[in-house]
């Protein structure tokens, strides 16, 4: 039983790890930079751990850049101001992800500008073989570990893991929680300490600086974990933090 909890616990973090690092704050925002080595590598462990669940860093960077420049309008890839449900939300967020992806969706080029783009690789960790593998080596897992029935009601979740982690955010944290600023969306943030979205539940912090590569850190409690990695990474000289315009010292006193 215990297995079973560790790698579906160590899945949902890694996964999502490389959700909010490589294809959001990368791909999408250019919050650091890496060279072309570098970036092909973060490629491939994206495909390691989301495995089954694998997104295109350009399919989901178009998508989110639009996100933001639609937020909450009609043209919002996925608003809960123009979906009734939230399966309806991410069935048109799946639709016009894979449009992207394939290259059947015509976009402005502000939004595919700079966008990480290896299509080669996206053609085979996106194929359904790729999928298929994963997904049976998951099932292995469970056979292998798995003591009681219920435990099995985990494994639907894995193979869904990535469309999860953006419909917690792209509905809950449009629709619950709190906000430290005003903008011209219905974006709040979700959890005042995001110990489940590592850092992606502070989604009105986030659509008020969106290039800033700390998505908490407004109020004393909103600790940003995937942030403390970055840091690492560029004192590792492995990524370089952007430059952006600090924080004016009257928005953090407006929000605290």
């Amino acid at each position: 039983m215990l297995i079973i909890f560790a790698f579906f616990v160590a899945h949902w973090y890694l996964s999502l790890f490389f959700q909010t690092f490589f294809l959001h704050r990368y791909a999408a925002h250019k919050a650091f930079t890496m060279n072309k080595f570098t970036e092909k590598v973060f490629f491939v462990l994206t495909w390691i751990f989301q495995g089954s669940n694998y997104l295109s860093a350009y399919g989901y960077g178009v998508m989110h850049r639009m996100h933001h420049a639609f937020a909450d309008t009609e043209n919002d890839p996925h608003s809960p101001k123009y979906d009734e449900t939230i399966w309806n939300m991410m069935w048109k967020t799946k639709t016009i992800y894979s449009a992207i992806a394939n290259g059947r969706m015509v976009v402005d080029k502000r939004f595919t500008e700079g966008v990480p783009q290896w299509e080669a690789f996206d053609k085979f960790a996106r194929s359904w073989p790729s999928r298929i593998f994963w997904g049976a080596l998951y099932t292995f897992v469970y056979f292998q570990f798995a003591t009681v029935w219920w435990l099995w009601l985990l494994l639907p979740l894995q193979f869904l893991m990535s469309p999860i982690h953006g419909a917690i955010i792209n509905w809950f944290a449009h629709k619950y929680g709190y906000r430290n600023f005003e903008v011209g969306d219905t974006s709040k943030n979700f959890l005042p300490v995001d110990f489940l979205m590592m850092g992606e539940s502070y989604h009105n912090n986030h659509h008020k600086h969106g290039s800033r590569a700390n998505f908490g850190g407004i109020r004393w409690h909103e600790i940003d974990p995937t942030y403390f990695v970055i840091k690492v990474l560029d004192k590792l000289n492995i990524i370089q933090l952007a430059k952006t315009r600090n924080l004016q010292v009257a928005e953090v006193k407006k929000a605290a």
